[in-house]
This record gives structure tokens, sequence and C-alpha cells, in this order.
């Protein structure tokens, strides 16, 4: 049987004739009613404060859970985004030697290529600078060749000049000798005189080994 405050006011002693006093025992007992439903109302509003509180430990441990699941999905997520993160640098990273491998390579293979054309070039060159040596030896010669069938020319003229002044002249002594007639030859015809002119003389055949001047180129 639960006690409340109203059964302490209310409750009734049998009397006797060596008993307490009534009124004290009134008294008495509305102040322990008095006190009893104090603490029963602190009680109460301790079981309040409880539920509240319980309540609240209740959702706090909902918030928990919850901030326990979130930090373990964020770390989660973490290393799993770390990990991502790796594989892709080392992706990156492989990608990238392998291009720098394929850049060195194209660029070996290009100075290679461009040492092949050099010493090509180097060979036209030589043999250009060989060629037009040789071209320039045989113009020198031409050169000297045609110098020298210039002097010949010349001198080959000179004597042919000689020649004709030597036949002139001793055509001319041929021409002022006097000519002594015969009893019986006829004295030439004057050419006053005579309606018949002397013919021309023939123009005399060069000498062997001569060439005229109009055959000389």
């Amino acid at each position: 049987m639960r006690l409340t405050p109203l059964d302490i006011r209310k409750q009734e002693f049998r009397r006797a004739v060596r008993g307490f006093d009534v009124d004290e025992v009134e008294t008495f007992l509305d102040m322990v009613a008095e006190q009893f439903e104090t603490l029963l109302r602190e009680r109460n509003t301790l079981n309040e404060e409880v539920l509240k509180l319980r309540t609240q430990l209740r959702d706090y441990q909902q918030v928990e859970k919850t901030l326990q699941e979130t930090l373990m999905n964020a770390q989660q997520n973490i290393n799993e985004s770390r990990e991502s993160s790796r594989r892709e640098a080392e992706l990156i990273v492989r990608e990238a030697e392998l291009r720098a491998e394929e850049i060195i390579e194209d660029a070996r293979n290009q100075l290679q290529q461009l040492k092949s054309e050099l010493l090509l070039l180097r060979a036209e060159k030589a043999s250009f600078v060989k060629r037009l040596k040789q071209l320039l030896q045989s113009q020198v010669e031409l050169l000297e060749v045609l110098g020298s069938d210039d002097l010949d020319l010349g001198r080959f003229r000179s004597a042919q000049h000689q020649e004709e002044q030597e036949t002139q002249g001793e055509e001319e002594a041929e021409k002022s000798e006097p000519r002594i007639v015969g009893l019986d030859e006829e004295p030439a015809a004057s050419p006053a005189s005579g309606t018949e002119r002397a013919a021309p003389e023939k123009p005399s055949a060069p000498p062997p080994g001569r060439l005229s001047d109009e055959f000389i180129i």
C-alpha cells in the first residue's frame, strides 16, 4: 500500500486512557504529510528530469552513433580517396615516364637522322667541290691551250706576212730588171697604141704547208 500525504492526514488512532496528546499527534502528522508531499513532488520532478535526461541521452547516443558512422564513412572515404589518389598518381607518373621515354627515343631518332643527313650533305659537298675543282682545272687547261693556240697563230701569221713581203720584193725586183730583146723576138706592144691589154696575172698559189687567211679561224 502506497502512503500519500492525504492518508497521513486522515489517519486516525484509537484513543486510550494513557495515550498521546491528540493535538501533538495531529500536528506531527501534518508536518510529516507536508514533508512527505514535498518529497513526492521532488521525486516526481527528479523522475521527470531523469526521463528527460534519458531521452536526451538516447538522442545524444543516436547523434553519437550517427557521428561515429559519419566519421567511419568519412575515414573510409578518405582511405579510398587516398588509395585512388595514389593509384592515379602512380598511373600519371607511369604515363609521364612512358611519354618521356617516347620523347627521348624520338629525339634520339631525329638526332640520328640529322647526323645521317649531315654526313650525306658533307659527302655531297665534297663531291660537288671535287667536281667544281675538276671543272675549274679543265677550264684553266682550256684557257692555257687557247692561249698557246693564239700564240702559235700569231707566229704563223707573222711568218706568213714575212713570206708575202719577201715574195712581193722578189716580184718587184724581177719587174725592175731590164729585158734584152732578141732579133727574132717582136717587141711588146705598147699599152697606149694597142687595143689589146695584157692578161692579168694569176695569183700565185700559196706555198705548201701554208694556209690562206680565209681558212684561219
